[in-house]
């Protein structure tokens, strides 16, 4: 089976719908099946406590993507003969994102949300779900809301939440672990920027599908980070995939197979979306915000 690339825009748009569709057509070009983008809302991904704590959050206001984008993208995006996919990030949004996208992805630190898995499911549209910085049964549980509120089509990422990942890191065993445990197709979102593990993450593991961050040309918002991939290494990449060679001696980016959050991780673990509510941090981790505030 071909493993499925779906090209991550993410926040590297600068809002601007022009820059948007040269994503598509990039995607498109170099040879990816999909292209996502993201819709969140500061204010309703961040609480206000980890705003107040840390004011740089609100700077992130200039990376929304405008809703008004979104019959334009999916449009464009079916033209180039791809899929189109959107991730959200409050609970409004898969209403909105419902009419455009062909199937919705959740991101790692919305995973234990489990209103926004069930709304996501009720669409009846495919789910994407990564698994970073989560534990095994974590994950088992975000699976079985899916699947008891109605997801036919999941597929389910293996991820490091370390941007960017260290190979060592990859625990790219831990691929064949989720696909044991919840019987369904697994894949890799890569934050490495490392051909060869995707290359061991397809041939080795069976990795059925590989999410990557894009830059058009280094600009991007993210892109400072270390974990966006460039078009021309991309496209190479993916014009090589069916060697298997292009894996070999790639052992170190194995692991051992358990589905546990890495070093480059744990502190994340504490960022993620709360279940009550869906907003960063978790709530222990905002009293906490609180108390330093006040100290």
């Amino acid at each position: 089976m071909k493993s499925h690339f779906i090209a991550e825009v993410s926040s590297n748009h600068h809002s601007d719908l022009g820059r948007c569709k040269q994503f598509i057509d990039c995607a498109a070009d170099i040879g990816c099946d999909s292209v996502k983008f993201q819709l969140f809302k500061i204010e309703e991904l961040f609480s206000s406590e980890a705003r107040t704590f840390n004011p740089e959050l609100n700077q992130r206001k200039s990376w929304e993507l405008p809703i008004s984008f979104l019959p334009e993208l999916s449009k464009h995006t079916h033209t180039r003969g791809l899929k189109f996919s959107c991730t959200p990030f409050y609970l409004e949004a898969i209403e909105e994102l419902e009419p455009y996208v062909d199937f919705y992805k959740v991101a790692s630190y919305e995973l234990m949300w489990d209103d926004l898995l069930i709304r996501c499911a009720l669409t009846s549209k495919p789910t994407v779900l990564s698994t970073g910085m989560a534990t095994l049964d974590e994950i088992n549980h975000a699976v079985d809301v899916l699947v008891t509120a109605g997801c036919k089509d999941l597929t389910l990422l293996h991820c490091i939440s370390g941007y960017p990942s260290p190979v060592t890191e990859c625990n790219l065993s831990a691929i064949e672990t989720i696909r044991k445990s919840t019987g369904f197709q697994v894949g890799w979102s890569d934050h490495s920027v490392n051909a060869n593990v995707i290359h061991r993450a397809i041939h080795r593991w069976g990795a059925t599908m590989v999410e990557f961050h894009l830059d058009l040309d280094g600009s991007g918002d993210e892109f400072k980070t270390g974990h966006c991939w460039l078009p021309e290494p991309m496209q190479v990449l993916i014009s090589e995939i069916d060697n298997p060679l292009l894996s070999d001696g790639w052992s170190i980016a194995d692991g051992s197979g358990q589905k546990l959050p890495s070093p480059s991780e744990l502190a994340d673990r504490a960022w993620r979306a709360d279940p009550s509510d869906g907003l960063r941090p978790l709530k222990e981790t905002r009293q906490q915000l609180l108390a330093k505030l006040a100290a």
